[in-house]
């Protein structure tokens, strides 16, 4: 672990109807708060934290999630995820989550901010059981530059596995380079400034499923370029392009709040940190 800038294991149990840390580990410059439970569901709430404000220079992340049998976890940090200029080595993010038969996990990061000569590489390895539901999102924004332009970030990699039953069931990877790429390209931000990825999977996904989010999507009145389409297993991706981070934020939440109402009768919880 000493290779690691920053290292953190979050184990949540499920006891007498409520979750709980079953346990919790963390060192450099990773933290998480103790759980928070936003509502009477017993859904524990935790915020992650990198107490440094930002990524720099070589910089290494690892972040482990297990969610147990029938536990219901929130997860998402404390502010947006600053990317600062990086010479000599990309900074780099694991993240593995495993949630398990009747576990429910919201992995709901603010966005990642990218700035100028920013380097970045992200892979999150996911690991479920059949039974279980995960709601995970990501958002990537353009960060300022001296100049005002936008784009001055040299790479930006996300790759997601999915495994289901130990099955690789869906695989994304993004990689955006602005010096090799035209931006405003089709297939890449068409004429948009901010990417958003909402992943939603469980049994419940089903083709009804499908078509009423379609109709939440439709309704939402946020602008931008939205997709919705079903994965080869039982849950949706959606993509979005948009001009600001508020408009992904603000349909995402909307998503979330319908998987939680119509999956788990949840009421809606607010992720607001300003």
């Amino acid at each position: 672990m000493a290779d690691w800038t920053g290292f953190l294991r979050l184990e949540a149990g499920h006891k007498l109807g409520k979750t709980i840390p079953a346990h919790v580990y963390f060192q450099g410059a990773l933290k998480v708060t103790r759980p928070i439970y936003l509502d009477e569901s017993g859904q524990a709430s935790f915020y992650l934290m990198n107490p440094g404000g930002g990524y720099v220079d070589g910089d290494r992340y690892r972040m482990e999630f297990v969610v147990a049998e029938d536990a219901q976890v929130l997860l998402t940090t404390q502010s947006s995820t600053k990317i600062y200029k990086t010479k000599s080595a990309p900074i780099l993010q694991e993240t593995e989550i495993v949630v398990k038969n009747g576990g429910f996990l919201e992995y709901i990061p603010d966005p990642i901010i990218a700035y100028q000569d920013a380097r970045y590489r992200q892979k999150t390895v996911i690991r479920m059981e059949r039974g279980a539901v995960l709601v995970a999102s990501d958002i990537i924004t353009p960060g300022w530059s001296p100049d005002g332009e936008l784009y001055r970030y040299r790479m930006l990699q996300l790759k997601t596995e999915v495994y289901l039953d130990e099955q690789l069931v869906a695989f994304d990877h993004l990689r955006l380079e602005p010096d090799m790429q035209n931006m405003q390209a089709l297939g890449i931000l068409e004429g948009y400034t901010h990417y958003g990825s909402m992943l939603i999977i469980g049994d419940q996904a089903s083709a009804e499923f499908l078509e009423e989010l379609h109709t939440v999507i439709e309704g939402s009145g946020v602008a931008g370029k939205v997709g919705c389409s079903a994965l080869t297993i039982p849950g949706i991706a959606v993509r979005m392009l948009a001009s600001s981070t508020q408009e992904i934020e603000q349909l995402f939440e909307q998503c979330t709040r319908f998987v939680r109402k119509q999956w788990f009768d949840l009421e809606p919880v607010s992720l607001r940190k300003y």
